[in-house]
């Protein structure tokens, strides 16, 4: 789709979505009902679904020790579990580390390099008013986990609102140099962002809403807020981006993440990240134009469809007039997200009508996934293990959508599932096209996931009043 400027007179209608784990993890300190735990749905005769284990509350990051082989997982508010005896019914969890021994108060990040354990993160600083990133590593092959500091950010400003999704995941090169990691925004859409005045006129900045390469053996670095400086360095690697809350490699050495939107019903994305590219945000998001940026704005949700009336970002009055708002950088080309061509997640809100509509009847693709249907645990067949129809290919899960209340409107009624990505490289636009079918419905909270083979293990995370989560084992055909 391409970049469409936005000037609507429609009718609102409420989006849910899942914005960041600062939210959540707030809302999951107050009492309420837990849904009842539904088993996932095989919807092919060749792909099978069972129940690994349940895991504690709070899960975020499910990987595989490459090494040992050993699983492991971390949570939320710190704690780092290994897994004994994984995939067996003597499977147990035992904690490793807390967020007393790394100092990562807010842990969305980990991985393995060998038998190195990487984990990053957010600080608290400030009496809770501002925040610092940080990563650290240990090595855990001698009889003692020795940690080393990889880097620390300058202090800048965290927020009162939902949106701040902080320093998250963490994918190694295929080379093994190099470790990327993504800090999410700190805004739903650019918007300022001063948490109650403590930093005025603060917004987005270098170190939020971009994608970063540490060299892995890199100890003690400081990250500033100086983009230039970041670049220079070598550790800006891409800008423009939401918050790819996962990320991976495909077999080819093309990195992908998959992003969340904000609270306007603009399209989740799935991007090809390459290195000096500008993927939009916070002025464009799935090719539609953030309307915040072009002044007078009268932002009215029964003016423009776009706008939920009960979004967050409505309520609190996020979505607003901003003479200050920020210019496009001279001489910045944005990146398109990569194209979906169905037949399913290709809903879409249409910018003409305002209406709800869906790819396959239009005709139109979709960068890249219907919005607010948050794309989690992409993972890619490097090893072509699967069978002719799936090899090499990849497969996310939406961790939101699935509901099937009476009124859900097409952009959320889909979801909770697992899907097929048959993704081809288009020439000419320089850029991925794929189709992307669901195979496996009817998850809680799909929110991590590891491929071994032909088995991709996924993570459901668990609320903090919930009796935890699980993890799932999808077997698909494999080549023979």
């Amino acid at each position: 789709m391409g970049t469409i400027r936005c000037t609507l007179k429609k009718t609102g209608l409420i989006t849910l979505f899942f914005s960041c784990s600062v939210f959540c993890f707030a809302q999951q300190n107050s009492p309420r009902a837990t849904p009842p735990i539904k088993t996932p749905v095989s919807l092919r005769a060749d792909i099978s679904v069972e129940k690994v284990m349940n895991i504690g509350r709070l899960g975020v990051r499910l990987l595989q020790n490459q090494k040992t082989g050993e699983f492991w997982y971390s949570t939320f508010d710190g704690n780092v579990f290994r897994i004994s005896d994984f995939d067996t019914p003597e499977a147990k969890e035992h904690k490793v580390f807390s967020a007393e021994d790394h100092g990562i108060t807010r842990l969305q990040g980990a991985a393995f390099l060998g038998n190195t354990l990487f984990l990053c993160g957010n600080i608290s600083v400030n009496e809770g008013k501002g925040t610092k990133g940080r990563m650290v590593k240990y090595e855990l092959s001698g009889s003692k986990p020795v940690m080393k500091e990889v880097f620390n950010t300058v202090e800048y400003g965290t927020n009162a609102t939902t949106f701040d999704h902080g320093w998250n995941a963490l994918v190694v090169s295929p080379d093994k140099k190099f470790i990327y990691v993504n800090s999410g925004a700190r805004t739903d859409h650019g918007e300022v962002q001063d948490n109650k005045g403590a930093y005025p006129n603060a917004r987005d900045n270098a170190l939020t809403a971009n994608v970063f390469r540490i060299p892995v053996n890199a100890e003690n670095l400081l990250l500033g807020t100086d983009a230039a400086k970041l670049k220079a360095d070598g550790y800006l690697y891409a800008e423009g981006i939401r918050n790819a809350y996962d990320m991976t490699f495909d077999r080819k050495g093309n990195l992908f993440g998959v992003v969340n939107s904000g609270d306007y019903d603009q399209s989740e994305e799935m991007f090809w990240i390459r290195q000096g590219h500008h993927y939009g945000f916070p002025w464009q998001m799935a090719g539609v134009e953030n309307p915040q940026q072009f002044s007078p704005w009268e932002p009215d949700p029964a003016k423009d469809a776009f706008i939920s009336p009960g979004s967050h970002a409505w309520i609190v009055k996020y979505f607003r007039n901003d003479p200050n708002f920020p210019r496009i950088p001279e001489g910045v080309k944005f990146s398109p997200g990569v194209q979906n061509l169905g037949p399913d997640a290709n809903e879409y809100r249409d910018i003409a009508s305002g209406k709800i509509v869906d790819g396959d009847i239009t005709g139109r693709t979709v960068s890249t996934f219907n919005a607010h249907s948050v794309p989690l645990g992409l993972v890619f067949d490097i090893k072509n293990a699967l069978s002719t129809e799936f090899k090499g290919d990849g497969f996310v899960f939406r961790y939101g959508g699935g509901s099937d209340r009476p009124g859900t409107n097409l952009l959320r009624k889909s979801g909770k599932d697992l899907m097929h990505l048959d993704m081809s490289y288009n020439s000419a636009a320089d850029n991925y096209y794929m189709k992307t079918t669901t195979i496996v419905n009817n998850f809680n909270a799909p929110v991590d996931a590891v491929m071994v083979d032909n088995k991709i293990y996924v993570m459901e995370h668990g609320t903090a009043n919930s009796e935890g989560g699980r993890i799932w084992k999808v077997t698909l055909p494999k080549i023979i």
